[in-house]
């Protein structure tokens, strides 16, 4: 614990009550950030679902059945401010654009695997069990499931591992998920219409929408090029951030994109109302080139993996030192 004169130093002149109440503030500030980064992350099964908890409060629940897709909801962050949209999962909540049902909170998917469009759920990717869970200062869940087509045919398998933590101010989500081309070729076709998404807090959008409801918008979004706001759909970057003010607190959610990745930076289809996807295959719609240049094949048994890290932050981009999170991300041994 840091002594009292250092947490003020610096402080202006204050009476002695005044003084109290700011140092007390700050004390109590501390030790809830110390307390975050060093919880306990437990997961615990609950009918079609794992539930996840940071010292006993819920972080956010794996759905691996319910859906046609297995999707993170809802994800609390700082202060307790839950960070995606409900819809669908819920609906009917004041303020919440009620369109593109299959933008479920957060998930992972592809809008042209061997032409099933999985992103809009006419494909399904469904679990076939959970190898295994842990808990600890890291909690982590590893699943194996089964794309299938409109005939119920398997498109390809794959291993979802996920792993969740607390840090200093904010909490994080790595998603790695490794697709096996198990039924034969499997082609990742061209299109903007992927990959590992989330579907944001209404606030968090860069725009309002009055004919949907939604009226508090106050979202701002930077690139890890410096390039900001609606500019960063299509761009190539490392990551994205998006933050503004829900209830009074000012938050945000960045995704980090991996160099082992394929064709990494990858691109963003990052949109105005608050989806945000790391997509290497849209290339076609990214970059105006010819329809089919992003594409990409699996041989029958091969496998490739990709891996992004979900951060859930106080503050701004500046104020999270997100620059500096992921290059701690990328030091980091996979």
């Amino acid at each position: 614990m840091l002594r009292v004169n250092s947490l003020t130093a610096g402080l202006p002149a204050r009476r002695p009550f005044q003084f109290f109440l700011v140092a007390a503030t700050l004390v109590i500030s501390l030790d809830s950030l110390l307390s975050e980064a060093l919880a306990e992350v437990t997961i615990r099964q609950i009918e079609n679902r794992l539930r996840v908890e940071i010292s006993g409060t819920l972080f956010t629940e794996y759905y691996v059945k319910g859906y046609r897709k297995p999707v993170l909801y809802p994800i609390v962050g700082p202060h307790g401010v839950e960070m995606t949209r409900n819809y669908p999962m819920k609906t009917g909540i004041q303020g919440e654009a009620e369109d593109h049902p299959h933008h479920r909170s957060l998930w992972f998917a592809h809008g042209s695997v061997n032409g099933v469009d999985f992103w809009s759920e006419r494909g399904q990717i469904l679990n076939d069990r959970i190898v295994a869970t842990s808990n600890g200062e890291q909690g982590t869940i590893e699943t194996a499931n089964r794309w299938v087509d409109t005939n119920d045919q398997i498109v390809c398998t794959d291993r979802q591992h996920l792993t969740f933590a607390a840090f200093p101010g904010g909490r994080l989500i790595d998603w790695k998920m490794t697709v096996i081309a198990s039924h034969g070729k499997v082609l990742f076709g061209d299109t903007k219409e992927g990959m590992a998404g989330i579907r944001s807090h209404p606030n968090l959008r860069l725009n309002n929408a009055p004919d949907r409801g939604v009226t508090s918008a106050n979202g701002q979004a930077i690139n890890s090029e410096g390039i900001r706001g609606p500019e960063i759909w299509g761009k190539r970057a490392a990551w994205v951030d998006y933050w503004g003010k829900v209830n009074g607190h000012q938050i945000g959610f960045a995704i980090f994109d991996h160099p082992k990745n394929l064709r990494y930076p990858t691109w963003w289809h990052a949109r105005s109302y608050g989806l945000v996807a790391a997509n290497p295959f849209g290339i076609h719609d990214f970059e105006n080139k010819p329809d089919g240049t992003g594409d990409f094949v699996l041989s029958p048994d091969e496998s490739v993996t990709f891996q992004y890290r979900f951060v859930f932050h106080q503050g701004d981009a500046r104020e999270a030192n997100i620059s500096k999170l992921y290059g701690d991300y990328i030091q980091e041994r996979d």
